[in-house]
């Protein structure tokens, strides 16, 4: 594309959890112009693009507003894009699976690399994997003990083996 790093505007944006535990910064803005169709029906529009000095599978991301400048209608299972064109048709933006499915493999590859295995490790190292995380829950049982727990009430008058387990803790009306 021939652009220079004295072409980028400062930015203000930080990008977390992409390098674990600390952000990542760009190295800055610039906005360019996009366009989707033919020459017959086409969109255009200029967007801005924060331009980062890290390997990635990508080479643009588009999100919500690229979506809203264009009026997209993204279908993500389908892996396509609709907007209006400027001739009032619809615009269609096919994607592969396949490539799809390469982006994420090598997303796998490329994510070692920023310390994700090293911080993994680290919190393995420090934690007791034979008891479960403290998450301030009743460590009593649930279970219901009938014998403990409840009080046998006979519910037919003559009747003395028609009773009913109830609750010890409740109160008579």
């Amino acid at each position: 594309m021939e652009l220079s790093v004295d072409m980028l505007k400062e930015s203000d944006t930080g990008f977390h959890d992409i390098i674990p535990t600390q952000p990542a910064y760009p190295l800055g803005k610039i906005s360019l112009d996009v366009v989707f169709g033919t020459p017959s029906n086409f969109r255009k529009e200029k967007l801005e693009f924060e331009v980062v000095d890290w390997e990635s599978q990508y080479h643009a991301i588009l999100g919500r507003p690229a979506f809203a400048k264009f009026m997209v209608v993204p279908h993500y299972a389908y892996l396509k894009l609709k907007m209006p064109g400027n001739n009032g048709t619809v615009i269609t933006v096919h994607g592969s699976f396949s490539r799809s499915d390469n982006c994420d493999r090598e997303f796998q590859k490329i994510a070692s690399k920023f310390g994700v295995r090293e911080e993994l490790n680290a919190i393995d190292a420090i934690t007791d994997h034979t008891q479960p995380p403290d998450d301030n829950r009743n460590t009593k049982s649930e279970e219901f003990v009938v014998t403990k727990e409840a009080k046998k009430h006979q519910v037919h008058p003559s009747d003395l083996k028609k009773t009913v387990n109830v609750s010890a803790d409740l109160i008579t009306a």
